[in-house]
């Protein structure tokens, strides 16, 4: 049986006592001693200082075989790398294009891309916030416990607008033993207690899972969204009574996922149409990241998104439909025309046989036709998968693939596709033909 220990309480400031708090959200009471070592990217390479054996773990570390994807050596830490090698991402495609070298850096420029994505991720998860906490410990080589470990942490108040230049200047802290979990605190403690507790939808459950070791939602959100909430839908929903929050916002990398093909969840325009043509895709057990340099993927929420989000508020089954008496509130709610006599008109007109309901196609047809936004016919993606082993020969590379969206009113399933599954839950009648004819993996 694993072992277990309890938390140890950090040796902090008395103002950063609530990173004891902090550390029992992401792991609840206990810390089994292999997950955590997961979580250290554990790879060590032994090493002996004045006589001690210790040991040196990587942090956030590029591939050798793709100087700018991260390499992830076991399973779990997938919740703060995928949403991290988005934002790398990001920046790659804002500024440079397809028919560039982009795929090449060297130390310099993998520190700076490094920089610049978690200075995103803090930014978004700490809006509002004027000073950051930097979860930082003085030796760069320790022991593998998690008990010594967490006794080492310490706390440094940064000014917001100085972050980048810090980051810049420390960012050994990231690339050195227990980045991951250095920056996953830091964007923790920067967040604040009071903040993480109003948006987690379950504070008896940790944010690590405590028998698997994978990452929960709210985490997974908070990495990609800046909210640590638990929903993958748009804006807050009541549910018998219950109020459920969800993402409030067009977020800049997007989040597609299995489990909405397995009708676990239903996963919102804010997070399917993100403002850069990069997504996290989540199987049931592991995360990676589908991007492209297609611009035309993405774009800013128009009024046909509105338009098509608030018919759904009215669609509580998700049934495509409203019943004609919500016609009246949904153009108010749009800000068009709703007096009596037009909502009559327009009820006659959209429901012509009398069933008493407003299909979603007829109502975009009627008073958005000219508003629509195409998706290319044509695109070319690129898929990454962290693992080593879910990698042809082992190595972490970006695999690319030709996307064609059919003309079809027939989408194919793909049972033994779990790629191609996921990424139907955006573009129902996607098709890609990968390179080398290997269907990348999710897993």
């Amino acid at each position: 049986m694993a072992e277990m220990m309890e938390v140890t309480e950090p040796q902090t400031s008395p103002y950063d006592k609530e990173l004891e708090e902090i550390l029992k959200l992401t792991w609840g009471q206990q810390v089994r001693q292999d997950i955590f070592q997961r979580w250290t990217q554990g790879k060590p390479s032994h090493l002996c200082v004045n006589g001690i054996s210790k040991f040196s773990l990587p942090g956030f570390c590029f591939s050798d075989d793709e100087p700018t994807a991260l390499v992830q050596f076991d399973g779990g830490p997938c919740a703060v790398l995928a949403p991290m090698q988005a934002y790398i991402i990001k920046h790659i495609v804002n500024n440079k294009s397809i028919d560039d070298d982009w795929k090449k850096a060297e130390v310099d420029e993998q520190n700076h891309l490094l920089c610049k994505a978690a200075c995103d991720i803090l930014c978004q998860a700490t809006a509002g916030c004027d000073i950051l906490k930097f979860v930082h410990i003085d030796d760069k080589v320790v022991c593998l416990e998690h008990s010594q470990f967490h006794s080492m942490l310490k706390v440094e108040q940064v000014n917001k607008d100085s972050m980048e230049t810090f980051i810049n200047n420390h960012i050994s802290f990231m690339r050195d033993t227990f980045g991951i979990l250095l920056f996953l605190y830091t964007v923790m403690r920067s967040k604040g207690l009071v903040k993480l507790k109003e948006e987690i939808c379950d504070l008896g459950v940790s944010l690590i899972d405590k028998e698997f070791g994978y990452g929960s939602q709210s985490l997974i959100n908070m990495m990609i969204t800046g909210q640590a909430v638990c929903n993958v839908f748009n804006n807050d929903q009541v549910v018998a009574g219950y109020k459920l929050q969800g993402i409030e916002k067009q977020s800049e990398v997007g989040f597609m996922t299995l489990l909405e093909h397995l009708r676990y969840c239903q996963v919102g325009s804010y997070l399917k149409n993100p403002c850069n043509p990069i997504w996290v895709l989540g199987s049931e057990t592991h995360l990676t990241v589908l991007f492209s340099f297609d611009q035309n993927l993405v774009h800013k929420e128009t009024q046909v998104d509105v338009a098509r989000r608030t018919f759904k508020l009215f669609d509580q089954g998700g049934n495509n439909f409203i019943s004609t008496q919500s016609l009246k509130p949904l153009l108010e709610k749009l800000d068009l025309v709703s007096d009596d006599e037009y909502v009559n008109l327009m009820s006659s007109k959209l429901d012509s046989e009398g069933l008493g309901i407003i299909l979603m196609p007829s109502f975009m047809e009627e008073f958005f036709s000219e508003q629509e936004t195409r998706t290319p016919d044509i695109f070319v993606v690129f898929h990454y998968n962290g693992q080593p082993r879910s990698n042809s020969n082992s190595k972490v590379t970006y695999i690319e693939g030709n996307a064609i969206i059919q003309e079809s009113d027939v989408i194919c399933i793909s049972e033994d596709n779990n790629l191609q599954s996921c990424l139907q839950s955006k573009w129902p009648y996607i098709e890609i033909q990968w390179k080398g004819n290997i269907t990348p993996s999710i897993n």
